[in-house]
Protein backbone atom coordinates (compact mmCIF):
# COMPACT_ATOMS: atom_id res chain seq x y z
CA UNK A 1 0.00 0.00 0.00
CA UNK A 2 1.44 3.65 -0.87
CA UNK A 3 1.81 5.85 2.05
CA UNK A 4 -0.89 7.52 3.28
CA UNK A 5 -1.09 11.27 2.29
CA UNK A 6 -2.49 14.22 4.56
CA UNK A 7 -5.32 16.84 3.69
CA UNK A 8 -6.69 16.80 0.48
CA UNK A 9 -4.78 13.88 -0.24
CA UNK A 10 -6.69 11.63 1.48
CA UNK A 11 -9.63 12.08 -0.11
CA UNK A 12 -7.61 11.05 -3.75
CA UNK A 13 -6.66 7.79 -1.71
CA UNK A 14 -10.32 6.77 -0.73
CA UNK A 15 -11.65 7.81 -4.08
CA UNK A 16 -9.02 5.18 -6.02
CA UNK A 17 -9.24 2.87 -3.21
CA UNK A 18 -6.14 2.85 -1.44
CA UNK A 19 -7.65 3.34 1.71
CA UNK A 20 -10.90 2.22 3.17
CA UNK A 21 -13.37 4.46 4.74
CA UNK A 22 -12.33 3.58 8.68
CA UNK A 23 -9.08 4.02 7.70
CA UNK A 24 -9.78 7.43 6.40
CA UNK A 25 -11.55 7.97 9.55
CA UNK A 26 -8.59 7.28 11.48
CA UNK A 27 -6.28 9.70 9.51
CA UNK A 28 -8.42 12.38 9.60
CA UNK A 29 -9.02 12.09 12.97
CA UNK A 30 -5.48 12.05 13.78
CA UNK A 31 -4.39 14.97 11.65
CA UNK A 32 -7.11 17.07 12.99
CA UNK A 33 -6.18 15.91 16.77
CA UNK A 34 -2.95 17.23 15.88
CA UNK A 35 -4.10 20.65 14.13
CA UNK A 36 -6.21 21.52 17.27
CA UNK A 37 -3.42 20.87 19.38
CA UNK A 38 -0.88 22.95 17.50
CA UNK A 39 -3.60 25.46 17.63
CA UNK A 40 -4.30 25.08 21.52
CA UNK A 41 -0.20 25.59 21.76
CA UNK A 42 -0.54 28.95 19.45
CA UNK A 43 -3.16 30.38 21.67
CA UNK A 44 -1.73 29.29 24.60
CA UNK A 45 1.12 31.29 23.92
CA UNK A 46 -0.62 34.29 22.76
CA UNK A 47 -3.56 34.82 24.55
CA UNK A 48 -4.60 38.18 25.55
CA UNK A 49 -4.03 38.60 28.88
CA UNK A 50 -1.69 36.11 29.91
CA UNK A 51 1.63 36.20 30.50
CA UNK A 52 4.65 34.32 28.75
CA UNK A 53 6.88 35.09 31.70
CA UNK A 54 7.25 37.69 34.26
CA UNK A 55 8.78 40.60 33.50
CA UNK A 56 12.34 41.46 34.41
CA UNK A 57 14.48 44.68 34.21
CA UNK A 58 11.49 46.80 35.14
CA UNK A 59 11.52 50.12 37.10
CA UNK A 60 8.23 51.74 38.42
CA UNK A 61 7.85 54.63 41.33
CA UNK A 62 5.43 54.18 44.26
CA UNK A 63 4.36 56.24 46.34
CA UNK A 64 2.08 55.71 49.21
CA UNK A 65 -0.38 58.48 49.94
CA UNK A 66 -2.17 56.91 53.05
CA UNK A 67 -4.83 54.56 53.73
CA UNK A 68 -5.71 52.42 49.99
CA UNK A 69 -3.90 54.94 47.87
CA UNK A 70 -0.97 55.20 46.03
CA UNK A 71 0.82 56.90 43.27
CA UNK A 72 2.78 54.73 40.68
CA UNK A 73 4.90 56.15 37.89
CA UNK A 74 7.52 55.80 35.52
CA UNK A 75 10.94 56.74 36.71
CA UNK A 76 10.81 60.19 34.23
CA UNK A 77 7.17 60.44 35.60
CA UNK A 78 5.88 60.73 31.95
CA UNK A 79 3.16 57.40 33.10
CA UNK A 80 1.70 57.82 36.00
CA UNK A 81 -1.68 55.99 37.79
CA UNK A 82 -3.25 56.49 40.64
CA UNK A 83 -4.65 53.31 42.69
CA UNK A 84 -8.32 55.10 43.77
CA UNK A 85 -8.76 58.92 44.80
CA UNK A 86 -8.46 59.55 48.40
CA UNK A 87 -5.91 62.65 48.14
CA UNK A 88 -6.50 65.24 49.88
CA UNK A 89 -9.04 64.64 52.08
CA UNK A 90 -6.95 61.37 52.94
CA UNK A 91 -7.14 60.84 56.42
CA UNK A 92 -4.30 58.19 56.41
CA UNK A 93 -1.84 60.95 57.60
CA UNK A 94 -2.85 61.99 61.02
CA UNK A 95 -1.82 58.49 63.43
CA UNK A 96 1.98 58.90 61.60
CA UNK A 97 2.41 62.40 62.78
CA UNK A 98 3.63 63.67 59.17
CA UNK A 99 1.77 66.72 57.34
CA UNK A 100 0.61 66.73 53.82
CA UNK A 101 3.37 68.36 51.12
CA UNK A 102 1.20 70.84 49.10
CA UNK A 103 0.66 68.55 46.36
CA UNK A 104 -1.58 65.97 48.29
CA UNK A 105 -2.68 68.85 50.50
CA UNK A 106 -5.86 70.60 48.14
CA UNK A 107 -7.19 69.72 44.47
CA UNK A 108 -5.16 72.66 43.14
CA UNK A 109 -2.10 72.22 44.34
CA UNK A 110 -2.45 68.40 43.60
CA UNK A 111 -3.40 69.26 39.84
CA UNK A 112 -0.08 71.79 39.75
CA UNK A 113 1.64 68.86 40.79
CA UNK A 114 1.24 66.68 37.84
CA UNK A 115 1.38 69.24 35.79
CA UNK A 116 4.65 69.99 36.19
CA UNK A 117 5.62 66.60 35.77
CA UNK A 118 3.94 67.31 32.04
CA UNK A 119 3.05 63.43 31.90
CA UNK A 120 2.36 61.74 28.60
CA UNK A 121 -1.18 60.05 30.68
CA UNK A 122 -2.28 59.90 33.78
CA UNK A 123 -4.34 56.62 34.28
CA UNK A 124 -7.04 56.64 38.02
CA UNK A 125 -7.77 53.49 38.65
CA UNK A 126 -10.60 53.23 40.94
CA UNK A 127 -11.74 49.73 42.72
CA UNK A 128 -14.40 50.93 44.43
CA UNK A 129 -17.04 53.14 46.07
CA UNK A 130 -16.14 53.37 49.40
CA UNK A 131 -15.43 56.93 50.43
CA UNK A 132 -12.08 56.14 51.46
CA UNK A 133 -10.97 55.13 47.54
CA UNK A 134 -13.45 57.27 45.76
CA UNK A 135 -13.70 60.46 48.02
CA UNK A 136 -12.16 62.72 45.52
CA UNK A 137 -12.09 61.04 42.61
CA UNK A 138 -14.57 63.01 39.97
CA UNK A 139 -12.73 66.32 41.16
CA UNK A 140 -9.42 64.68 40.75
CA UNK A 141 -11.03 64.31 37.15
CA UNK A 142 -12.11 67.58 36.67
CA UNK A 143 -8.96 69.47 37.41
CA UNK A 144 -6.75 66.91 35.49
CA UNK A 145 -9.43 67.24 32.63
CA UNK A 146 -9.83 70.83 33.17
CA UNK A 147 -5.80 71.57 33.21
CA UNK A 148 -5.05 69.70 29.53
CA UNK A 149 -3.27 66.94 30.66
CA UNK A 150 -4.12 63.66 29.41
CA UNK A 151 -6.00 61.61 32.18
CA UNK A 152 -8.06 58.49 31.57
CA UNK A 153 -9.90 56.42 34.11
CA UNK A 154 -10.65 52.72 35.19
CA UNK A 155 -13.47 51.02 36.63
CA UNK A 156 -15.50 47.76 36.96
CA UNK A 157 -17.75 48.41 33.55
CA UNK A 158 -21.48 48.33 35.15
CA UNK A 159 -19.63 50.69 38.27
CA UNK A 160 -18.94 53.06 35.82
CA UNK A 161 -21.88 52.79 33.27
CA UNK A 162 -24.78 52.58 35.53
CA UNK A 163 -23.62 53.37 39.03
CA UNK A 164 -21.58 56.56 38.61
CA UNK A 165 -23.40 57.64 35.51
CA UNK A 166 -25.52 60.46 37.39
CA UNK A 167 -22.30 61.39 39.07
CA UNK A 168 -20.21 61.61 36.07
CA UNK A 169 -23.09 64.15 34.53
CA UNK A 170 -23.16 65.99 37.84
CA UNK A 171 -19.51 66.85 37.40
CA UNK A 172 -19.40 67.87 34.03
CA UNK A 173 -17.80 64.86 32.72
CA UNK A 174 -18.08 63.17 29.30
CA UNK A 175 -17.07 59.11 30.14
CA UNK A 176 -16.94 58.75 26.68
CA UNK A 177 -13.59 60.81 26.94
CA UNK A 178 -12.71 59.87 29.92
CA UNK A 179 -13.33 56.69 30.93
CA UNK A 180 -11.38 54.14 28.51
CA UNK A 181 -12.72 51.42 25.95
CA UNK A 182 -15.15 54.42 24.93
CA UNK A 183 -16.69 55.12 28.58
CA UNK A 184 -17.27 51.55 29.08
CA UNK A 185 -14.51 50.58 31.47
CA UNK A 186 -13.59 47.26 31.83
CA UNK A 187 -14.79 43.93 33.24
CA UNK A 188 -13.24 40.68 34.73
CA UNK A 189 -10.87 39.55 31.92
CA UNK A 190 -10.92 42.63 30.09
CA UNK A 191 -8.27 44.90 29.14
CA UNK A 192 -7.56 49.07 28.76
CA UNK A 193 -4.69 50.73 27.58
CA UNK A 194 -3.44 53.91 28.30
CA UNK A 195 -0.58 55.74 27.44
CA UNK A 196 2.49 52.79 27.68
CA UNK A 197 0.29 51.43 30.93
CA UNK A 198 -1.66 48.36 30.39
CA UNK A 199 -4.32 47.51 33.28
CA UNK A 200 -6.57 44.51 33.58
CA UNK A 201 -9.60 43.68 36.29
CA UNK A 202 -9.04 41.22 38.71
CA UNK A 203 -11.78 40.38 41.39
CA UNK A 204 -11.28 41.48 45.04
CA UNK A 205 -13.92 39.82 47.58
CA UNK A 206 -15.08 43.18 49.14
CA UNK A 207 -18.30 45.33 47.83
CA UNK A 208 -19.41 48.00 46.68
CA UNK A 209 -22.02 51.00 47.69
CA UNK A 210 -23.86 50.41 44.07
CA UNK A 211 -24.06 46.83 44.15
CA UNK A 212 -21.86 45.92 41.50
CA UNK A 213 -18.97 44.42 41.77
CA UNK A 214 -15.76 45.56 43.52
CA UNK A 215 -12.31 45.05 42.04
CA UNK A 216 -8.13 45.58 42.01
CA UNK A 217 -5.82 45.47 38.68
CA UNK A 218 -2.78 43.73 37.46
CA UNK A 219 -1.30 47.37 36.16
CA UNK A 220 1.91 47.29 34.02
CA UNK A 221 4.23 50.05 34.26
CA UNK A 222 7.56 51.35 33.40
CA UNK A 223 8.03 46.99 32.77
CA UNK A 224 7.20 46.21 36.01
CA UNK A 225 3.52 44.12 36.44
CA UNK A 226 1.91 45.31 39.53
CA UNK A 227 -0.67 44.06 41.56
CA UNK A 228 -3.30 46.33 42.89
CA UNK A 229 -5.34 44.27 45.60
CA UNK A 230 -7.74 46.99 46.04
CA UNK A 231 -10.13 45.91 49.56
CA UNK A 232 -10.16 42.43 49.73
CA UNK A 233 -10.22 39.29 51.88
CA UNK A 234 -8.07 36.40 50.81
CA UNK A 235 -9.39 34.00 48.20
CA UNK A 236 -8.36 30.74 46.39
CA UNK A 237 -8.37 32.20 42.85
CA UNK A 238 -5.21 34.34 43.63
CA UNK A 239 -3.58 31.55 43.13
CA UNK A 240 -4.95 31.34 39.45
CA UNK A 241 -4.01 35.08 39.18
CA UNK A 242 -0.52 34.54 40.14
CA UNK A 243 -0.12 31.82 37.68
CA UNK A 244 -2.01 34.01 35.22
CA UNK A 245 -0.58 37.01 35.28
CA UNK A 246 2.49 36.58 36.66
CA UNK A 247 3.34 39.61 38.77
CA UNK A 248 6.49 41.29 39.69
CA UNK A 249 5.13 43.55 43.02
CA UNK A 250 1.88 43.99 45.03
CA UNK A 251 0.30 46.52 46.39
CA UNK A 252 -1.96 44.84 49.43
CA UNK A 253 -4.22 45.68 52.13
CA UNK A 254 -3.60 44.84 55.50
CA UNK A 255 -5.60 46.73 57.50
CA UNK A 256 -7.77 43.93 58.77
CA UNK A 257 -10.97 44.54 60.98
CA UNK A 258 -13.99 44.91 59.79
CA UNK A 259 -13.15 45.05 56.31
CA UNK A 260 -10.43 43.37 54.84
CA UNK A 261 -7.50 40.79 55.20
CA UNK A 262 -4.74 41.70 57.33
CA UNK A 263 -1.41 41.01 57.85
CA UNK A 264 -1.29 37.28 57.80
CA UNK A 265 -3.71 36.90 55.13
CA UNK A 266 -1.79 39.38 52.96
CA UNK A 267 1.72 37.36 53.29
CA UNK A 268 0.03 34.70 51.89
CA UNK A 269 -1.60 36.79 48.65
CA UNK A 270 1.41 37.76 48.09
CA UNK A 271 3.25 34.05 48.24
CA UNK A 272 0.10 32.41 46.04
CA UNK A 273 0.29 35.50 43.60
CA UNK A 274 4.43 34.90 43.39
CA UNK A 275 5.80 38.45 43.81
CA UNK A 276 9.36 39.30 44.65
CA UNK A 277 7.81 42.73 46.24
CA UNK A 278 5.11 44.25 48.29
CA UNK A 279 4.12 47.10 49.50
CA UNK A 280 1.35 47.10 52.23
CA UNK A 281 -1.41 49.94 52.52
CA UNK A 282 -4.58 50.09 53.76
CA UNK A 283 -4.06 50.86 57.55
CA UNK A 284 -3.87 53.55 60.37
CA UNK A 285 -6.24 55.44 58.02
CA UNK A 286 -9.45 55.21 60.77
CA UNK A 287 -9.67 53.68 64.14
CA UNK A 288 -11.32 50.46 62.97
CA UNK A 289 -8.18 49.31 61.23
CA UNK A 290 -5.03 48.03 62.33
CA UNK A 291 -2.76 50.60 63.51
CA UNK A 292 0.85 52.45 62.09
CA UNK A 293 2.58 48.95 63.62
CA UNK A 294 0.63 46.72 60.35
CA UNK A 295 3.43 47.28 57.83
CA UNK A 296 6.21 45.80 60.46
CA UNK A 297 3.30 42.53 60.97
CA UNK A 298 3.20 42.49 57.38
CA UNK A 299 6.94 42.28 57.70
CA UNK A 300 7.00 39.88 60.21
CA UNK A 301 4.38 37.73 58.24
CA UNK A 302 6.57 37.78 55.06
CA UNK A 303 9.23 36.30 56.89
CA UNK A 304 7.66 33.63 58.15
CA UNK A 305 5.06 32.71 54.82
CA UNK A 306 6.98 33.86 51.90
CA UNK A 307 10.58 35.05 52.61
CA UNK A 308 11.68 35.64 49.01
CA UNK A 309 9.06 38.61 49.33
CA UNK A 310 10.65 42.29 49.82
CA UNK A 311 8.44 44.37 52.12
CA UNK A 312 8.42 47.95 51.15
CA UNK A 313 7.99 49.70 54.29
CA UNK A 314 6.70 53.56 53.84
CA UNK A 315 4.66 56.10 56.28
CA UNK A 316 2.83 58.36 53.77
CA UNK A 317 4.19 60.14 51.45
CA UNK A 318 7.59 58.19 51.44
CA UNK A 319 8.40 56.80 47.45
CA UNK A 320 10.37 53.65 47.27
CA UNK A 321 11.79 52.60 43.53
CA UNK A 322 11.02 49.45 42.91
CA UNK A 323 13.21 47.47 40.41
CA UNK A 324 12.54 43.82 39.55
Amino acid sequence: MEPLGRGASLGEDFAAGRIGRRALLRSMLVLGGGLAMAGCGALAQTAPGSASGRMTGGKVSVRWLGGGVAELATPDYKQIAYLDAWVWNNAGWTRFGVSKPPEYASKDGFVQYVAGKKPEAVFVLLTHDHGDHIGDYFEMLQGLTAAGLPVMTAGQSDLIRKGLADDFKAAGLDPAKVVVNSGAGINFGGVAKHGTMTARLVPAVHSNLHGFPSAGFMLDIGGVRAYLSGDTDLYGEMKTLGERYQPNLAIVCVGDGPFTMGPQDAARACQWMGVSQAVPVHFAHNALVLGTSASEDFRGALASIAPGVTANIMKPGDTRLIQT
